[in-house]
């Protein structure tokens, strides 16, 4: 058995689950998702409990079995409490401002980059090096902070570019001198 496949995911109040088929609809106080199931996987509801089968013990609905329980938890997580990540810009003149639901970043290049937010998804700018990405979809805010921090990844001689908060660059030393002169 899966060890995480076999885990319960407790359904919070406030939250609704419908199971048709094999689509599972998830509504809360954050937003609603849906998800279709793999094929075999079958999904039951007791009480306030959502339980994740597999039909038999083959390879591939073992794998299954886990990540369509993965999926399942992190959509009940994502409308309850939702789901952020946080960016940092480090370098001289780099910066993001907000205006109206648009991101306009500036990281180096010759004209600013405006980005804007996919329905359900929020972007925050609580600092000008500070970039939020929120939502209730895990999916696609670690897709959105993906491709803001891909505008500019960080460069391993001076640090400069986008990362994730907490992120470690690994630094290498720059050009030696010439030696004598």
């Amino acid at each position: 058995m899966s060890r995480i496949g076999k885990m319960p995911v407790p359904v919070p109040g406030g939250v609704s689950v419908a199971i048709e088929g094999n689509l599972v609809k998830v509504k809360g106080p954050k937003g609603e998702l849906s998800q279709r199931l793999p094929a075999g996987i079958t999904i039951r509801q007791e009480d306030n409990v959502l339980y994740v089968e597999r039909p038999s013990d083959s390879k591939e609905h073992k794998s299954l079995h886990g990540l369509t329980r993965s999926l399942v938890n992190n959509m009940v997580v994502g409308v309850t409490e939702g789901f952020s990540k946080s960016l940092e810009i480090v370098g001289v003149g780099y910066r993001a401002s907000k205006s109206g639901s648009k991101v306009t970043i500036n990281v180096g290049y010759s004209q600013p980059i405006e980005i804007e937010a996919p329905s359900g998804i929020q972007i925050d700018v609580p600092a000008p090096t500070r970039i939020v990405v929120s939502g209730a979809d895990k999916q696609a805010v670690g897709e959105l902070a993906a491709k803001i921090r891909g505008l500019r990844l960080p460069e391993p001689y001076k640090g400069k570019g986008i990362r994730y908060e907490g992120e470690r660059v690994r630094r290498k030393a720059g050009k030696a001198g010439k030696a004598g002169s």
